[in-house]
This record gives structure tokens, C-alpha cells and sequence, in this order.
């Protein structure tokens, strides 16, 4: 586990990760046909994306970065790939109670836990 707010290796600026480590967002993910949409609220910012599985879309990030992306699903995990300046992956694994995400950037990885509501 490592935060964002003592590690550049994410790419993000110092008032970003501060900011982004001091929220309790909410996630939510819902299904639509065969689109998904995954929305992100905090007091911050809010974001969403809307996927198909295994087809690559364009997304700006919350950091402002344009990657492109492609989600597949497996199970209880949803992982996204994102290319870019930074390579990343980011695993979204839901339990009963908890959505457990892990994002990978090199040899730099984080985790974090949201409880179900």
C-alpha cells in the first residue's frame, strides 16, 4: 500500500495526489445494455466513464492525462488498461463488501479500499 500524495511516480501533480488522498470518494458501476459506467463522486471532482468490454475508448483522466483505455472483465474483477506516457493497470475487484482497487504503474503499486453502501 502507498499513497499518492508521497509518491511522484504516478505522474501527478503534489496539490493532485494531496487532494486525491484526503477524499472518500464514491464509485459506482452500473450496467446498461452492454455498457458499463463507472462514476466517481467526491467534494472534489466528479468523473465517469462509459465502456464496452474489451473495446479501447478514449478517456481523460482524473489527473487530466488523455490515455487510451480498454476494460475487460474476469470473475469479480474489472481491469483496465491504460496507455499512455505511463503504462497502468488498474484492478477493480468487488467483493460482497468492499471494492478493492489496485493500480500498477512500473514496479509501483496502490491499493485502495472502498467499504459497499
Amino acid at each position: 500500500m502507498c499513497s499518492l500524495a508521497h509518491n511522484s511516480s504516478f505522474g501527478v501533480r503534489l496539490v493532485t495526489r494531496k487532494m486525491g488522498n484526503s477524499l472518500s470518494p464514491t464509485v459506482e458501476v452500473t450496467l446498461e445494455g452492454d455498457t458499463y459506467t463507472l462514476t466517481t463522486t467526491s467534494t472534489f471532482k466528479t468523473s465517469a466513464i462509459s465502456f464496452k468490454l474489451g473495446v479501447e475508448f478514449d478517456e481523460e483522466t482524473l489527473d487530466g492525462r488523455n490515455v487510451k483505455s480498454i476494460i475487460t472483465l474476469d470473475g469479480n474483477k474489472l481491469t483496465q488498461e491504460q496507455k499512455g506516457d505511463k503504462p497502468t493497470t488498474i484492478v477493480r475487484e468487488f467483493t460482497d463488501n468492499e471494492l478493492i482497487t489496485t493500480l500498477t504503474i512500473g514496479s509501483v503499486k496502490c491499493v485502495r479500499v472502498y467499504k459497499a453502501v
